[in-house]
């Protein structure tokens, strides 16, 4: 089911404040089930699944959107230059498939790659800044883009894919965070008809963007426990060997620690209560838990545990990936399913006197 679901959402272009696409199609799984749901202003996408009111609320939360592209200027040539939006590579952006999402329909173009014959030796090993890049998308002229439906602000993403790998394993588009979409429908359909807390599942907006959309979501809510739901860096390959021990393939796992630095002071250590769920959980379902230290990536959820008079107690949740913020990043759709029984069974062992004061 999983592998199903991430296969239908990484083929859905949901660039961030653009995300509607995604939502629609998480929408009708919902209606499926069943379950209500609601969007907020920003687009976060809200169904709660009422439980015992005594204890800890929960809110389980993952992104909808993924990086990319913002049109900026259509050269009178018809070749099209773009904006970076969220944090885009660089060095892996020239002849790569880009998709534009039009009002029309989907555009596809390519990055262009200046010609092998006409690169010079100092040129070879050069990283171009994206200002210096360009879409070439067949147009031959600024005219022929514009009537196509090509606007300054049309979001651009890299051109949807999913490719089969051995061993089950898939590479594909937006892995992150659509991974984390299909864990949070295939746990909603998993808490149909359990009893348990409170629980409260968003799909949120803009992470890519200024990590802070799913706020709206979670002022409303006001969860006592927030879970969130995203990527931790496979470190099974030989680039990856020195940051750490989570491997491809070896199972859900939690952080123990994130923090940015890079100029933004912030990230998350995670509520001690919640590490030790996670680790009961884990022996009692017999399934492995991976475990993550790591400087130079942040969530929304780091700011999500500064809300509310006493702060909310928060733990990120991941499953191993490869290659993040590339066109093809790669997952292991058994890591998926592993962390939909995690967390289903940290579900189940929330109690009311389970205790969140330090």
């Amino acid at each position: 089911m999983i592998r199903d679901l991430l296969t239908e959402l990484m083929l859905i272009p949901g660039l961030s404040g653009h995300e509607q696409r995604v939502a629609s199609a998480i929408a009708a799984h919902l209606d499926r089930l069943g379950l209500a749901y609601r969007s907020d202003r920003l687009g976060n996408l809200t169904c709660t699944i009422p439980g015992d009111p005594t204890a800890p609320s929960v809110m389980v939360f993952t992104h909808m959107d993924q990086l990319g592209f913002i049109v900026r200027k259509i050269e009178a040539s018809g070749l099209i230059r773009l904006e970076r939006l969220g944090g885009v590579p660089e060095r892996a952006l020239p002849a790569q498939a880009v998709v534009l999402c039009t009002e029309q329909g989907d555009l596809p173009g390519v990055i262009a790659n200046k010609s092998h014959h006409a690169t010079g030796p100092e040129e070879k090993y050069k990283v171009l800044p994206y200002p210096d890049l360009y879409v070439d998308a067949g147009f031959t002229s600024a005219a022929e883009a514009q009537a196509a439906g090509v606007r300054i602000g049309t979001p651009v993403t890299y051109l949807p894919r999913v490719l089969p790998l051995a061993n089950g394993r898939i590479a594909g588009t937006s892995v992150d965070d659509r991974a984390g979409c299909a864990v949070l429908l295939a746990l909603a359909a998993a808490r149909l008809g359990k009893s348990g807390p409170t629980l409260h599942l968003v799909w949120s907006v803009q992470e890519e963007f200024n990590l802070r959309g799913v706020l709206p979501a979670a002022q409303a809510l006001q969860p006592d426990i927030a879970l969130q739901i995203d990527l931790l860096l496979a470190c099974d390959t030989p680039d990856m060997a020195h940051r750490g021990e989570v491997t491809l393939g070896g199972g859900p796992g939690i952080s123990l620690y994130s923090f940015h630095g890079r100029g933004t002071l912030n990230g998350v250590i995670p509520h001690p209560a919640l590490v030790t769920l996670a680790e009961t959980a884990a022996t009692a379902g017999q399934l492995p838990l991976q475990r993550s230290a790591h400087t130079g990536a942040l969530t929304d959820l780091s700011y999500l545990q500064f809300m509310g008079p006493e702060g909310v107690a928060c733990l990120d949740l991941g499953f191993p990936m490869r290659y993040s913020h590339s066109a093809l990043e790669v997952v292991d759709p058994a890591d998926l399913d592993g962390l939909t029984r995690l967390i289903d069974l940290m579900l189940d062992r929330i109690t009311p006197d389970m205790g969140l004061i330090r």
